[in-house]
């Protein structure tokens, strides 16, 4: 049984189709996974069926062996999810340092330590942490998002196209950061449309198309696998 993982999940937004059918996912502590596919293949639904955030007609989630299948999406959150969405993922009218006390409200006891941390995980927060948010740049508004989402010391980390609109160079220093946040024995799961440079710092991968598991494996044997290479790869 792995640390996270979502077991044939099925379902869909309201009384819409399926869009996810029997689809399963896991992720260890320490490790990262990647969810990729073709738009519209399921990707991003897959990681909001397992923060709750739409009902499955069946199949179950479970953290750490326990069933968390009927937990609303903040009972999730206590029991150690946190979740980076794609965009609206920071406050731009509030300093660096005001973002990360945001995400310590589920931190009982002083979080300076926990800000410390993020600092040394991430140095040029530090080094702006008096700087409005919305005047950096979008990779550090990307390190200022992840951070802001590790305040509660989570087990389990989901990033929903961690690396979108940012430019090559930004990418592979959030790549970076992501492999660093792994280290801490996070357990990574995340959605990312960039597939090869994604592959490339995962240990492992799962390719969905219409919302199926269609491939899985370690990240290089997705790299390396004839069919992955030409349908999601670019040859």
């Amino acid at each position: 049984m792995a640390y996270f993982e979502g077991e044939n999940m099925t379902g869909g937004y309201g009384n819409g189709p399926d869009i996810i059918n029997s689809c399963s996912v896991k992720v260890e502590r320490g490790e990262i996974v990647s969810i990729l596919g073709p738009n519209g293949a399921g990707k991003s639904t897959a990681m909001k069926a397992m923060l709750g955030l739409l009902n499955l007609k069946s199949g179950s989630i479970k953290i750490d062996g326990k069933d968390i299948t009927k937990l609303s999406p903040q009972d999730r959150v206590k029991e150690g999810i946190s979740f980076v969405p794609q965009t609206k993922n920071v406050f731009a009218g509030m300093t660096v340092e005001e973002n990360l006390e945001m995400g310590a409200f589920l931190v009982l006891d002083d979080y300076r330590s926990i800000i410390d941390e993020i600092y040394s995980l991430f140095p040029i927060l530090r080094e702006k942490r008096n700087q409005l948010v919305g005047e950096l740049s979008g990779g550090q508004r990307q390190q200022v998002a992840l951070g802001r989402a590790l305040m509660i010391r989570p087990s389990v980390l989901m990033l929903d196209e961690p690396t979108a609109g940012v430019s090559p160079i930004v990418m592979d220093e959030l790549f970076d950061h992501i492999v660093k946040v792994k280290r801490t024995n996070v357990a990574i799961l995340m959605v990312e449309q960039n597939a090869k440079q994604a592959l490339n710092i995962s240990d492992r991968g799962y390719v969905l198309v219409t919302g199926e598991n269609r491939y899985s494996g370690t990240g290089q044997e997705l790299l390396n696998n004839p069919e992955v290479r030409k349908s999601f790869l670019g040859g």
